[in-house]
């Protein structure tokens, strides 16, 4: 303000000075004629021009948005309004771009500030509150959202104020990522993690709850079931989208930038579940052994089974034949696009529907089915199946747990199917798993399968000692190849030779038959006695040409003069002269045989 006084006065001086220069005596000093020379009024003047307009200017920089509140004016802003549309006093609509901007003593009736530019970062919204406006009607709790391309033109205070005529509080519009230059006086917008964009993730839906209506919207509501079969499945009521309610249209995936504070969004995980049962029990088990002597021994040991951190819940205790048996369960379950709004308007979500509605109904059905009857096929007395099949229905035994399991998940699975449907949910597989049957109804069975894996181990022993018999004979007749070779080749020498001998003993006997027939006729013509008494000369005689020192007996055995009485057998003149050479043998000489 002192600038401005000092201004006017520099200013008026230097006109005066410079219209009509002051008359000095004679004899004044030289700062005194300076003093009232037309150069003195000039810097005078000049000087009280640059005070005043050093008032009058403003310049904004490039990230900040400058704002003005006046402070001396005639009139003052209408009662309930914040901001000034027509000059009164206090916040004005009007904001100051980037640069330099001239207006008239700027500084001495208004109050520059300088607010930053609006930024809102990727992922996230603005959501504007509206200090000043129309009030909103009864039954508002928030302005109405505007067209994407009217934004712009809301954020102009004068708009806002004045011709567009905005509703003062939370706006349902917000600012969508970006940098906005908006009325801070006017304008209050929050950025933070209450304000996160809504991102509907792959295999998930999002159900819309809308706290508001579009204005123009037929707003009907629809009771929609989610079977339309069953009479008791849940129903809840549904509006179109842009209506107050839970909408009958989901939100499919992508990024939403929706005002959390007039929408509610659940999102509904549409892909396969799996609900397991398992666990919180213990779990006894007898074990087979085998010691040295082959036989069978048995110890008992306890397991205990926690619940799993993920499980749906603990397996589930059935009563059959008198014994309570755990059974662990597995279901697949998935909810359809259509049906999430259901699922959410009636029980909130599906962790709600397990809890609430579904898991109570599988340990109840999972106990009925197995605590009654069983429809399991007949069998042939080999074992086989019947052709065509036939099937009989009688009540459960605790080894249908594991004989029979695919008919009991079949019924059950059957019977959940149809609860799933009364909650919206599509029952897809259910399997029963390993039951923790009682040891002592299995211990015998065990010794059986024991005792076969022994039989058939003795066997593939047994099988395996053969086969390193067969290997060592293969590899010892390997080694001992060459005497096999030899001994071959003997056997066939020997072979040769046989059939040598027996050639030769067949010419044997062909030439004894000759010469025994040749013996025959020399019989028939001189005599049996003759023959043999020639023959029995030839060996003599074949016997002294072996061994010539037989002669000498011989000699005296043998008479050298034979009389005949005039009978004549033929052999006495032979034996005659055969003593007579033996005779002149040792003799030396010979002597003339006489025959009489």
């Amino acid at each position: 303000m002192f600038g401005i006084f000092l201004g006017l006065v520099c200013g008026v001086a230097g006109i005066l000075i410079l219209i009509r220069p002051p008359s000095l005596p004679a004899g004044a000093n030289a700062f005194r004629r300076f003093l009232a020379s037309r150069l003195a009024g000039l810097v005078l003047a000049g000087f009280g021009a640059l005070l005043l307009a050093s008032s009058s200017f403003v310049s904004v920089d490039a990230d900040e948005v400058g704002h003005l509140k006046r402070i001396y004016a005639f009139e003052e802003l209408p009662p309930g309004r914040i901001v000034a549309v027509a000059g009164e006093k206090g916040p004005q609509a009007r904001i100051l771009g980037p640069g330099f901007h001239f207006i008239p003593f700027v500084r001495v009736l208004y109050d520059v500030e300088s607010f930053p530019v609006v930024t809102v970062p990727e992922g996230y919204y603005g959501q504007l509150t509206a200090l000043d406006g129309k009030p909103m009607p009864d039954g508002m709790f928030i302005a109405p959202a505007i067209d994407d391309s009217r934004i712009g033109a809301m954020l102009v205070a004068e708009n806002f104020l004045g011709t567009d005529g905005g509703y003062r509080g939370p706006q349902e519009t917000v600012l969508k990522p970006g940098r906005y230059r908006i009325n801070h006086y006017l304008f209050d917008v929050r950025v933070d993690d209450t304000t996160t964009a809504t991102v509907i993730p792959a295999g998930h839906v999002g159900v819309v709850k809308s706290n508001v209506s579009e204005p123009g919207t037929n707003c009907v509501g629809e009771e929609v079931s989610a079977s339309e079969t069953a009479r008791d499945a849940l129903s809840v009521p549904l509006v179109p989208r842009g209506c107050a309610g839970i909408w009958k249209e989901s939100l499919f995936p992508g990024a939403y930038y929706l005002n959390l504070h007039a929408y509610e969004v659940t999102l509904v995980d549409t892909r396969v579940q799996t609900w397991e049962y398992k666990g919180g029990y213990t779990k006894r088990i007898i074990d087979l052994s085998v010691d040295q002597q082959g036989n069978i021994k048995q110890t008992e040991r306890q397991v205990v089974e926690p619940v799993p951190e993920n499980a749906a819940d603990n397996a589930v205790f059935v009563k059959v034949e008198g014994w309570d048996i755990p059974v662990e369960l597995r279901a697949l379950v998935q909810v359809a696009p259509d049906n999430a709004p259901i699922v959410v308007g009636s029980v909130g979500g599906l962790i709600e529907i397990e809890n609430r509605i579904l898991t109570p109904a599988i340990r109840s059905i999972v106990r009925n089915v197995a605590g009654s009857s069983v429809r399991v096929p007949l069998r042939n007395p080999d074992g086989t199946l019947m052709e065509p099949p036939q099937y009989e229905t009688r009540p459960t035994r605790v080894l249908d747990l594991i004989e029979n399991r695919t008919a009991l998940e079949e019924t059950i699975e059957l019977l959940i199917k149809v609860e799933g449907r009364k909650a919206g949910v599509a029952i897809r597989e259910i399997r029963i798993g390993e039951p923790a049957i009682p040891p002592e109804l299995l211990v015998s069975r065990l010794r059986v399968q024991l005792a076969d894996q022994l039989s058939n181990a003795y066997e593939r022993e047994t099988q395996a000692q053969n086969k390193r018999i067969e290997t060592e004979q293969a590899r010892a007749t390997a080694n001992e190849q060459p005497r096999l070779v030899e001994a071959q080749i003997a056997v066939k020498v020997a072979g040769q030779r046989e059939a040598e001998r027996a050639a030769l003993g067949r010419a044997e006997r062909q030439f004894l038959e000759e010469l025994a027939r040749g013996q025959l006729a020399q019989a028939e013509v001189l005599g049996k006695d003759r023959v043999a008494l020639l023959q029995a000369l030839e060996k003599l005689l074949a016997s002294l040409e072996r061994k010539p020192e037989l002669v000498a007996l011989v000699g005296k055995l043998v008479p050298n003069t034979v009389v005949s009485g005039g009978s004549d057998s033929g052999l006495a003149g032979a034996a005659a002269i055969f003593g007579n050479a033996l005779k002149g043998v040792q003799g030396g000489s010979t002597t003339p045989e006489t025959r009489q």
